[in-house]
């Protein structure tokens, strides 16, 4: 498998392989050869339709049925590569070399990568394009940078203050306590503070405990697993209580969802019914969704159980088994590879669901989980010891 970005005769070309054919999109226009103008390229795939976008002009082109997930294993490449043997032959027009020219600002699904001297595993023959300390990027939120003797300075925009115009003026004196996030409201000419876990209040300044996880919106756990090096991946099993009025929700994701490789278990509500999604690799299982009328919005208690027998996946709900199936008879991949992360409520601040879920859930859970267990602990997890923010004490009633 392979996924290559190349300049062909001034034109961009994307190829990508998933393991059963080469692909090919290439620009209708060409790039400026003066060594002054900058391109904005973007390009990637989902599933097997691939698209390619040079400064606003889009073309798609999907592949025949077939494969539809990127296994690579390798290194990421910018520029060029250590070896030419690293390049499939289907991947270039011609004889592969080296890049010449300027590249910033790369963004690899959502992440922009560092292009510092210190952040890539490695490379050569470098240089700084911009040629003076201030970069492309140096003075954050439309900041306008200057040389000076002693380095550089920013010009801040109204708003925004800090050595690169990084802070907000309305955190620039906040009250926030604890590990709290200051999050600006400039409508309001004010702020607001996101509460570590295990903290509350105004200024997240008064110290909490709890066994029941109370979501509000913009809330999140994140546990890592202690216990998943000794886990036997292939029979995976995860339960807990929930309460809820929604009928859009993501309760639970078991995987590291930083790329859509990863595998993943999610639990969710779709349309007021109960929806769960798996991928054990290369590709999404079809999501399971509770047919009957909506029972899991109605504000009481509910138990739900998801078990992962290799490929085959039970779910239980108020322990009645509502969903079996197997995802995937030719037992191709039968371990949930989920690296040892789960998010509860939603993930980190500043990430939201509809685009971490590729849209297989549309929103943060507002409600109430508790008693969380993995697999056959005989121990539920103890959420107070994982990351997290805004998240209140719903041990009672409130």
């Amino acid at each position: 498998d392979f996924l290559c970005i190349s300049l062909v005769n001034g034109f961009i070309q994307l190829r990508y392989n998933l393991g059963d054919q080469t692909v090919i999109l290439q620009t209708s226009q060409k790039v400026h050869a003066d060594g002054k103008t900058w391109h904005l390229l973007k390009a990637g795939r989902v599933g097997n339709e691939g698209y390619l976008d040079l400064d606003g002009t889009n073309i798609t082109q999907k592949a025949r049925a077939g494969m539809n997930a990127l296994d690579t294993h390798t290194d990421f490449y910018v520029g060029g590569v250590s070896s030419l043997n690293l390049v499939n032959s289907m991947a270039i027009e011609n004889e592969p070399t080296g890049f010449s020219g300027c590249i910033r600002e790369i963004l690899i699904n959502d992440r922009e990568l560092k292009l510092t001297a210190t952040d890539p595993k490695g490379g050569a023959n470098i240089g700084d394009c911009d040629g003076t300390v201030c970069g492309y990027s140096v003075c954050k939120n439309n900041g306008t940078c200057q040389v000076e003797n002693s380095g550089f300075s920013c010009s801040c925009p109204q708003g925004w203050v800090g050595s690169t115009c990084e802070e907000s003026v309305h955190c620039s004196q906040n009250r926030c306590g604890t590990q709290a996030l200051c999050i600006p409201q400039p409508a309001l000419l004010s702020y607001t503070c996101a509460c570590a876990l295990g903290w509350s209040g105004k200024h997240c300044d008064n110290k909490i405990n709890f066994f029941t996880a109370k979501f509000v919106g913009n809330s999140y756990i994140k546990y890592i697993d202690p216990l998943y090096g000794k886990r036997d991946l292939q029979y995976s099993r995860i339960s807990l209580n929930f309460t809820t009025t929604q009928i859009e929700a993501l309760m639970v994701w078991m995987g590291k969802a930083e790329d859509e490789e990863n595998d993943f278990l999610a639990i969710g509500l779709a349309n007021g019914t109960l929806k769960v999604v798996i991928n054990l690799g290369e590709r999404i299982s079809v999501p399971l969704i509770h047919s009957k009328d909506s029972t899991c919005c109605d504000e009481r208690w509910h138990f739900v159980t998801v078990i992962q027998n290799q490929t085959c996946i039970k779910v239980y709900l108020d322990e009645e088994l509502i969903l079996f199936e197997d995802i995937d008879p030719h037992r191709k991949y039968t371990a949930l590879n989920y690296g040892g992360i789960c998010y509860f409520g939603g993930f980190e601040i500043g990430r939201k669901v509809h685009t971490v879920t590729a849209g297989l859930f549309q929103k943060q859970f507002i409600g109430k989980i508790k008693d969380i267990a993995l697999f056959q602990d005989s121990k539920k997890i103890q959420l107070m010891k994982a990351e997290g923010y805004n998240v209140h004490n719903g041990d009672h009633r409130n």
